[in-house]
């Protein structure tokens, strides 16, 4: 639950916003995309705004001078690029990327990838694209867990193109509603908070899952009979001979 709730807060609290950093950029503003999606997909720097940055490059193409399907030419091919280097990555080198004490590369954000990855296997690759931070190590799980290269790259570009396309279509849908320009920073935290929220519940389901467990457990091992009983219920109510 750690990683979702830095999922949640990063984005939105710690980072200078995604307007001001497309201003920037210029007439090199395609390219600054494309180089942003590619650093937080592969390069493991996993808080840059990959999300807010396409919503807020379809909101703002007039202004910026390009068009939303410039935005999603440049940034499906970034997207899968950048997995391809999280996997190589994680083939070669794996945890040993991760320490415990690390302010990124966190072996505890690389635990909960590992387990939103077995729980959804391949099709992670397209889901965990649509939550900050978890894209950034999916790709490096794959590559830990020596998922066969053909089929990462069949479900890394379907992600990318459904990520890079659903976060473009965003922008253009809301981006005539009067107020949203004033306002983006707010529709980047409801964006995030919609990413992240179907993961949360499943994890805190999980959690209440094997707390439940844990005390099953401990009531059995306290009363070795229970244990038995739950073993075969059909000896339940059993007199002794």
């Amino acid at each position: 639950m750690q990683l979702l709730v830095s999922s949640v807060l990063t984005p939105a609290a710690l980072l200078p916003d995604a307007s001001s950093m497309l201003h920037a950029f210029g007439p090199w503003v395609l390219a600054g995309i494309a180089l942003l999606i590619f650093i937080e997909s592969g390069v493991l720097f996993p808080f840059l705004p990959g999300d807010s940055l396409l919503v807020t490059a379809a909101i703002l193409a007039g202004p910026l001078g390009i068009q939303p399907w410039q935005v999603i030419l440049v940034g499906i091919p970034a997207a899968v690029l950048g997995d391809q280097v999280g996997y190589v990555l994680g083939t070669r080198y794996g945890r040993r990327l991760f320490r415990d004490d690390a302010r990124v590369l966190r072996t505890s954000r690389l635990a909960e990838t590992e387990r939103f990855f077995e729980r959804f296997g391949a099709l992670s690759l397209v889901l965990g694209r649509f939550v900050p931070i978890v894209r950034t190590y999916v790709p490096l799980v794959a590559g830990t867990v020596r998922l066969p290269y053909r089929r990462f790259l069949l479900w890394n570009a379907i992600g990318a193109v459904a990520w890079v396309c659903g976060m473009t279509g965003i922008g253009l849908l809301v981006g005539g509603l009067p107020g949203v320009v004033d306002n983006i920073d707010l529709l980047m935290i409801a964006i995030i908070v919609v990413s992240v929220a179907p993961v949360a519940i499943t994890g805190m389901r999980g959690m209440v899952r094997a707390r439940r467990q844990q005390g099953e457990d401990a009531a059995i091992a306290s009363d070795p009979d229970r244990g038995k009983t739950a073993a075969d219920p059909n000896q339940a109510g059993v007199p002794r001979r």
